[in-house]
């Protein structure tokens, strides 16, 4: 990623939309601020199908084409465009040769005066547009938190701290984990969440944790959490009421299943075996510190573990395994295997039977959470 500033063409984009909105913005009041001048554009470029993509590549000729009027600079913004990728619109013939077209004008374009901005979603680097803003111009890009990256939580809470620091804000440990908790992987919620509890403290300089579980909501990824995390607290009518919640939306989420969140629990009592056995070793000690967990983390001797993935606990999160630190303390190492069992058991006759979902998960949770004591 090169210096914006240094080019007159810039393109950012990728699948972190918020960011993308934020750092696009930054970058046309700056280049507006430093060009002067009265005629800057902006196009909205989303659309919904080839004919106005377009038009709207239309209006950007003519836009770069036209002399500012009262002299001085002009910056072009195409904003938000959508047809740079592999959807329909941005694979159809005629979109895909106007865009090669428009790459051999912007190669001979004159610049001396002119900047072009474009912000973008995810965006297809095969193409010849792309390689040639790349070569004549910077490209940022910029893509969204996901739960495969083991530094997501990380990102997350620098973004929050960020965010407060900016607002004149401090944040209590156990605050910035709930926060970064119920936000999830959404960095738009967790920016709107930073922003409703620096309105609701008002002047207070600190939020706490009291603040966060009072106004701060849990978005969707949140949620699959907080049923894993009701699991591990033991907390059974909590643990019942997130799985209703679940449940009542696999009706409306086509990406949500009952097996779904049979395999968020079977993961989530992997990681809690697994984290039993690191403190069982010695390879790691109990913690409410984030950076200290992950400090000893790096200090697990990786050749005494399993090379297969879903067996290893630093293939995980280390959020994941820093969430369930307290919790291991609830269920002995026989309860976890048990659990384990009982949840394969629920994964057979879902899978096999004609039993009703709900009533199959309701049994299997009630038995992991009401079992006996500790013994192990």
């Amino acid at each position: 990623m090169g210096d914006a500033k240094s080019s007159p063409v810039a393109l950012v984009c990728g699948d972190d939309d918020f960011a993308v909105k934020v750092r696009a913005k930054q970058l046309y009041q700056q280049w507006t601020a430093e060009m002067g001048g009265m005629d800057h554009e902006t196009i909205d470029a989303t659309v919904g199908n080839g004919g106005d993509a377009l038009t709207v590549i239309g209006k950007l000729r003519e836009a770069l084409q036209t002399l500012p009027f009262f002299g001085g600079g002009k910056v072009v913004w195409l904003r938000d465009c959508n047809f740079l990728g592999e959807d329909r619109t941005a694979s159809s013939a005629a979109v895909t040769t106007t865009l090669a077209e428009l790459a051999e004008e912007l190669k001979k374009f004159s610049w001396s005066g002119v900047r072009l901005l474009i912000s973008a979603g995810k965006v297809d680097k095969r193409k010849v547009f792309y390689k040639t803003l790349d070569k004549i111009g910077e490209v940022e890009s910029f893509s969204a938190w996901s739960q495969d990256d083991k530094d997501w939580a990380d990102r997350a809470e620098m973004a929050a701290m960020d965010a407060l620091r900016k607002r004149q804000k401090d944040i209590s440990e156990a605050a910035l984990a709930e926060l970064i908790d119920r936000a999830g992987l959404n960095a738009r919620q967790l920016e709107n969440e930073v922003e409703k509890l620096c309105v609701y403290t008002g002047d207070r300089k600190r939020i706490e944790l009291a603040d966060v579980t009072t106004i701060c909501a849990r978005n969707k990824t949140a949620k699959a959490f907080a049923l894993g995390d009701a699991l591990g607290d033991r907390d059974l009518p909590r643990l019942l009421a997130r799985l209703d919640e679940e449940l009542w939306e696999t009706k409306f989420d086509k990406d949500k299943s009952e097996i779904g969140l049979l395999y968020g629990l079977i993961g989530k009592v992997r990681a809690m075996l697994l984290l039993k056995e690191m403190l069982r070793e010695g390879w790691i000690k109990d913690t409410r510190d984030y950076n200290s967990f992950k400090a000893q983390l790096a200090g697990v001797p990786a050749d005494r573990l399993p090379a297969e993935k879903k067996f290893n606990p630093l293939a995980l999160n280390p959020y994941v395994l820093y969430k369930a630190l307290p919790q291991v303390k609830k269920y002995s190492s026989s309860e976890l295997v048990r659990a384990m069992d009982i949840l394969l058991k629920c994964n057979q006759r879902l899978v096999t039977s004609g039993l009703d979902e709900v009533l199959v998960l309701q049994q299997a949770l009630v038995q992991i959470v009401s079992s006996g004591g500790l013994s192990a």
